[in-house]
């Protein structure tokens, strides 16, 4: 999942206010992400249906039916959602044999084990993007942890952060919090020295840790930040990979060639006000900037 080269001088990432997890409804109102995809997708269903009462043939009303979700699609919001919005439609259209045999209701059926898997609560957090192999591996030279250190990868999935963590610090005592229980256990499988809890990413405490790693969404930042100040003891690290903290100058920003960002904050826990965005702008293009080589 990870992936377009990045260039050392290319200008910070900004927030991306359209990349929010809720959609506009009607009177101002707004939907929290997934529902507007699954609102599309019944949609395009809804009137793939009604064209194919009206005589229009199946393979043409669900063309249309693509269309409509394509074109709905373009206002979902980060490119993810809205690739996420547009195939939607069309894949349960092939699940559910393109109007031949099968149920309509059969394309329900991916849909229902998904939400099994992955909760839609979860999603509002981030969805589930792997952490590449070596995405972290510049981390070390900026983030000196002890042996025995703990590192908590807040959201872990499926244990691939844990992994790329354990790269970095392999004598590092690492915790994984999932909110999905399936995921939870296969992590465990995956990452058989890690301590991984299914629950609340949110809910539990940090304060037991030396490093938390988070591979959010830019809308997550400051709550994470803001959890990270009132709980992390002074001089303890919070790692974003992508997505920066809004109006908080970073320690370290790492640029890894054919990797994502990596933000690097010190946790000081002393709370003051944020500084100007203009401020951040300067700050941010003065922070450390690290160009690692490759360590494998």
């Amino acid at each position: 999942m990870h992936g377009r080269p990045r260039t050392p001088d290319r200008p910070a990432p900004q927030v991306d206010h359209a990349c929010a997890a809720t959609t506009p409804g009607a009177g101002g109102q707004r939907l929290r992400w997934p529902l507007p995809a699954l609102l599309v997708w019944a949609l395009a269903w809804t009137s793939t249906v009604l064209l194919v009462r009206q005589g229009l043939a199946p393979g043409a009303a669900l063309l249309a039916g693509a269309l409509l979700a394509g074109a709905l699609a373009l206002k979902a919001g980060s490119r993810w959602r809205r690739l996420i919005t547009a195939t939607g439609f069309p894949v349960s259209a092939l699940l559910s044999g393109w109007g031949g045999t099968l149920p309509a209701w059969l394309w329900l059926v991916p849909l229902g084990l998904l939400a099994l898997a992955y909760p839609l609560r979860a999603w509002s957090d981030a969805p589930m993007f792997p952490t590449g192999r070596g995405a972290l591996d510049a981390l070390p030279s900026v983030v000196p942890l002890p042996a025995g250190a703990s590192v908590l990868d807040a959201g872990c999935g499926l244990g691939h952060g844990l992994q790329a963590l354990h790269r970095c610090w392999p004598q590092a005592v690492l915790h994984g919090i999932e909110w999905s229980r399936p995921l939870a256990r296969l992590a465990r499988w995956r990452c058989r020295g890690a301590r991984i809890t299914a629950g609340d990413m949110w809910s539990a405490s940090w304060s037991a840790h030396d490093l938390v790693y988070l591979f959010q969404r830019p809308e997550s930042m400051s709550r994470a930040w803001a959890k990270a100040r009132g709980e992390m003891r002074p001089g303890s690290w919070l790692i974003s990979l992508e997505f920066a903290v809004p109006d908080q100058a970073p320690s370290a920003v790492l640029d890894v060639p054919g990797q994502r960002r990596i933000w690097v904050y010190r946790v000081d826990g002393a709370l003051k006000s944020r500084p100007r965005r203009s401020d951040m702008q300067n700050t941010v293009s003065d922070a450390q900037r690290v160009m690692p080589t490759d360590r494998n």
